[in-house]
């Protein structure tokens, strides 16, 4: 025939195949109910050392090579938990993890919650030795961006913060969007909540504590004094208070602050760029603070 219908012909031997190819297999459900999928490297391994969280099943993705260093330990620490390991195709860990950078890697597993704060007061921290230690603990007001928080925690975490306290109100929950912004941090360092953060506040004064909070510009502060990060100095034990996103911290806590930290600018500022993101704002007013618990010791 001629070279137009052998083309023809291999057109439509190709398109059944083709058409197959695009069929997508049933993705792989969760198999709890309440379970979610975490994602990336670290979060799924830390998850499966931790052992935090009860694991159902893990998923890789196929390889047509050799197998990354990385996933075969995934591979051997979910062998050795007894936890399922699927290997999947990456269009089903993009559908799994909702088109997240998954690094070839989703754990299914229950979520992690906030612990209570009556977990957090441990008898250590009560004691005189307690009282005499540089003890810090970041308190969360209504953060609502899981990014935020994750990269909040994993601040704290690497700087040394003791615990973290969350409000419960308004604010986003544990989720796996939270550890991965976190690099995992959030699968080793438990996290606290309280539904009434003015009484907690209140309480933590009563023992002895300082609390700080911060604002982005010190005009729109009162009755509290309001000093730079890089002026503070502190010799027992302190709670900084970190505001929302959009907001910052309500009156309310403002004025069951000691004093307000602010990080100055090293320039005029232009209008509409007068403030940091609260998580890099908040990296820099810990490794500032918590420079002089090293200094001092622990």
């Amino acid at each position: 025939g001629s070279r137009t219908g052998r083309e023809l012909w291999r057109a439509q031997q190709d398109f059944p195949r083709a058409r197959r190819g695009t069929e997508r297999e049933p993705l792989p459900v969760p198999s709890a109910k309440g379970s979610e999928i975490l994602f990336g490297i670290a979060p799924c391994s830390l998850a499966l050392s931790q052992a935090r969280r009860r694991l159902l099943r893990l998923f890789l993705k196929q390889s047509s090579g050799s197998a990354r260093p990385a996933m075969s330990e995934l591979g051997l620490q979910a062998a050795a938990r007894g936890v399922p390991v699927l290997r999947v195709p990456r269009r089903e860990l993009d559908a799994l993890c909702r088109g997240r950078p998954h690094q070839g890697v989703c754990l299914e597993a229950t979520p992690l919650r906030f612990k209570s704060l009556e977990e957090a007061e441990k008898p250590h921290l009560r004691d005189e030795e307690g009282r005499s230690r540089q003890l810090i603990w970041l308190v969360l007001e209504h953060i609502q961006d899981p990014m935020n928080l994750g990269a909040l925690l994993r601040s704290a975490y690497f700087l040394g913060v003791d615990r973290v306290v969350a409000s419960h109100r308004n604010s986003c929950p544990l989720s796996p969007t939270v550890s991965k912004a976190s690099a995992g941090a959030m699968e080793v360092f438990d996290v606290y909540s309280t539904d009434d953060l003015q009484s907690f506040l209140k309480a933590k004064t009563a023992e002895g504590w300082e609390v700080v909070g911060t604002v982005s510009n010190p005009e729109d502060v009162e009755d509290v004094p309001v000093i730079s990060c890089s002026e503070f100095q502190w010799n027992k034990p302190i709670i900084v208070v970190i505001g929302s996103e959009g907001e910052g911290l309500s009156l309310e806590t403002q004025l069951q602050c000691h004093r307000m930290l602010t990080i100055l600018p090293s320039r005029a500022l232009h209008p509409g760029i007068e403030s940091l993101n609260v998580s890099v704002a908040s990296g820099i007013l810990l490794h500032s603070i918590c420079s002089q618990k090293r200094r001092h010791g622990d």
